[in-house]
């Protein structure tokens, strides 16, 4: 891997290391309450409906973040709209700490949502951009591997958290503690330049923003891409969020491991995750990226169906959650890159804030319908059984999706699409 980063030049490593650091923030932020919802439901006597309902609430308004978000980098800047986001999602990470009933945490939530979502379509953009075509995929994997290490520092705080609070003060540490993101935005400030192609685009269009609004999205030749992309988004965030919100519940009340065990579980999976990103980015560089989408939706959906339908032993259980978090992280590798592919300059924030996040949108109903379809069924079937019914809407979905490795984002335009089409 070292190699081909020395091959970049100062401004596409300081846009990586600023994207990485956003994602590694927002993970760690994100994931905290996947940790404090057995703590909750103690507490405050939550039910697993109710614990679903805060977690896919918080996609929901991610997925609102998200098209807003894009919107507005298309608009202002990926540089700028990334720094407003960070401070969005740290200041309302910080005052869920606060919350005193499921109302006004539901309320906090959302808003944190609505800012991560934000931010994730600023920085995937921006990221897409800088790096030449030849290393988009594989940096853009290095990028997102920042969410593992954010979810392993949520973990680790997780640990020390609740070894030395009781749970009913612990939950709010962990939360106040989420307000640390927002030291980042001097970094990003100090060193991460607006990209090239938004510059470019900017200086031909100030007096008319060309056709940088939805409407474009859902004309041709944009239309069959705009559905298709959206439903992959749908099927590949759906089958992850079902996972990861419930993986920590499942695991210390289903196969009733302890805070130590649960703890060691998570960093074995989280280790293949990191792995999965870096790799995943790699291989789409390599073979492309609907192969490399195709290749890890089979096996994740292969892994998820063992992993919570058959009765596995916790010793097996230990050994397949390096390959689980390994395939089901490789597929979101090459997604930033992908997305960014897909669409021209003067619309890719747009089309990119909109197909994946409506996906993530309807895919953030999963971890609350398997909160309700848990009290008819074991919490490891409702999960198993929407996770692969999620991976088989992505499969369907590529299908009808174009390659687009290694196309070149400096010059992709509306008015060039429009003429080759």
């Amino acid at each position: 891997m070292s190699i081909w980063l020395n091959n970049l030049n100062t401004q596409e490593k300081q846009t990586m290391a600023a994207c990485f650091g956003g994602w590694a923030l927002d993970a760690f932020d994100v994931q905290i309450y996947s940790f404090v919802i057995p703590a909750l439901i103690a507490v405050w006597g939550l039910t697993k409906a109710d614990a679903g309902i805060l977690g896919t609430t918080a996609l929901l308004f991610s997925a609102l973040g998200g098209l807003v978000g894009g919107v507005l980098s298309d608009r202002f800047g990926r540089v700028r709209t990334l720094q407003v986001t960070i401070i969005w999602f740290s200041l309302f990470t910080f005052l869920s700490g606060y919350a005193q009933s499921f109302e006004q945490l539901l309320i906090l939530r959302s808003l944190q949502g609505f800012g991560f979502g934000a931010e994730w379509a600023a920085g995937a953009v921006l990221m897409s951009e800088v790096v030449r075509s030849e290393y988009r995929g594989r940096a853009a994997g290095v990028v997102h591997s920042g969410f593992a290490v954010g979810w392993a520092a949520a973990a680790i705080l997780y640990y020390v958290v609740f070894s030395h609070l009781e749970p009913a003060s612990a939950w709010r540490a962990m939360f106040m503690i989420g307000a640390a993101p927002a030291l980042f935005i001097i970094f990003i400030r100090r060193n991460v330049k607006e990209s090239e192609a938004f510059t470019r685009k900017t200086a031909t269009d100030n007096n008319n923003r060309l056709r940088s609004t939805f409407e474009t999205l859902f004309t041709p030749p944009y239309l069959r891409t705009t559905l298709m992309a959206s439903l992959f988004s749908v099927g590949l965030q759906g089958g992850y969020y079902a996972v990861v919100t419930w993986l920590p519940t499942y695991l210390a009340t289903t196969k009733g491991l302890s805070l130590s065990g649960t703890t060691g579980y998570l960093i074995v999976i989280i280790a293949g995750a990191f792995l999965g990103f870096i790799s995943g980015g790699y291989i789409s560089d390599k073979i492309g990226r609907r192969p490399t989408f195709l290749l890890f939706a089979i096996l994740s959906c292969s892994l998820v169906a063992t992993y919570m339908l058959a009765d596995l032993d916790k010793s097996t259980m230990l050994f397949m959650g390096f390959p689980l978090g390994f395939c089901a992280n490789a597929m979101f590798g090459p997604t930033g890159a992908f997305y960014a592919e897909l669409f021209p300059t003067e619309i890719r924030g747009t089309g990119q804030g909109f197909c994946y996040n409506v996906g993530r949108g309807i895919g953030a109903l999963f971890p609350a319908l398997i909160g309700f379809l848990s009290t008819t069924l074991p919490l490891g079937t409702a999960i198993g059984l929407y996770t692969v019914g999620a991976y088989a809407i992505a499969i369907i979905a590529l299908i009808a999706l174009p390659e687009t490795r290694a196309r070149n984002l400096a010059c992709d335009t509306v008015a060039s699409v429009e003429a080759g089409s």
